[in-house]
């Protein structure tokens, strides 16, 4: 039987921290401020949003929420982010992922500062994260590092293989990892003999994007697993990645969806919030 690493919990331990950090910030006379801009109304983003402001306002930090039709021009939303990069009241700006197919979402998280990219996505913030220097790091994998130390689970010397390379999880989740000493494999959907390889780790995180694409054969018995799928299945109840029933029983420790990985992105937006605060 698997210890289950409870995101609500360690994501809320993270959001009490930071209210505190919050109050101390208020009393020298600085009020850390988020800009959220949502183009569209996709229901999904719609909740992520909402799931970010009441964060905000349970933490203490001023959020403006910028609601922009379908129709909005690139231009305009460009001439918005430069608006927000200028001002010195605002400490993050984050657009909400997806854009709709008229705009190009590279171009539009490029034109967010550095200093102001909580979401760790601007080019120059990745770039630091690869070579080492400071800078804000993508949310989700930042998220599941302090599941893992929160958690007494040790990385340094471990065997971690992460599955999937996408530019938002993978690839920042194995730098990461490697910062904190472990050895990092990344696997892929061209990787040959799959399960060779994931039934190595100490430490694997299955960000594949295909509902319990992972079943016991892939795991080593005892090993610690980070589910970072969420998928609706046909029965309205969400999994993962991960099939749990049967990965449980002979993992060490596992992650649950919901209420693992996903409580911590938003946590780690919040952290990033105030250290951009912190750091103008």
């Amino acid at each position: 039987m698997a210890t289950l690493i409870d995101g609500k919990r360690i994501s809320q331990e993270i959001k009490d921290e930071l209210k505190a950090k919050v109050e101390a910030l208020k009393e020298q006379g600085k009020e850390i401020c988020l800009a959220v801009i949502q183009v569209g109304n996709d229901p999904a983003s719609t909740v992520y949003v909402g799931n970010k402001k009441k964060a905000c306002a349970y933490i203490g930090i001023k959020s403006l929420a910028y609601e922009l039709p379908e129709e909005t021009k690139e231009d305009e939303l460009l001439e918005l982010i430069k608006k927000l990069n200028d001002d010195d009241s605002v400490h993050g700006i984050l657009v909400q992922l997806p854009l709709p197919k008229h705009m190009d979402e590279d171009k539009v998280i490029d034109t967010i500062s550095p200093a102001k990219d909580v979401d760790g996505f601007h080019v120059q913030s990745v770039g630091a994260l690869s070579i080492g220097r400071p800078g804000f790091v993508s949310c989700t994998p930042a998220g599941i590092i302090q599941l893992l130390k929160r958690s007494n689970i040790e990385i340094e010397g471990k065997e971690c293989v992460v599955i999937g390379r996408s530019n938002i999880v993978g690839k920042p989740m194995s730098m990461l990892l490697l910062r904190e000493n472990g050895t990092v494999t990344v696997c892929h959907s061209r990787t040959k003999n799959l399960k060779e390889v994931t039934k190595r780790a100490d430490i694997l995180v299955a960000a594949i994007g295909k509902p319990k694409f992972i079943d016991a054969s892939y795991v080593k018995e005892g090993a610690t697993v980070i589910d970072v799928g969420i998928h609706r299945q046909e029965n309205g109840k969400l999994c993962g990645d991960v099939d749990f029933e049967s990965v449980e029983p002979i993992a060490g420790a596992i992650t649950p969806v919901p209420g693992g990985v996903g409580p911590m992105t938003i946590a780690m937006l919040m952290n990033n919030c105030v250290e951009a605060g912190e750091r103008a």
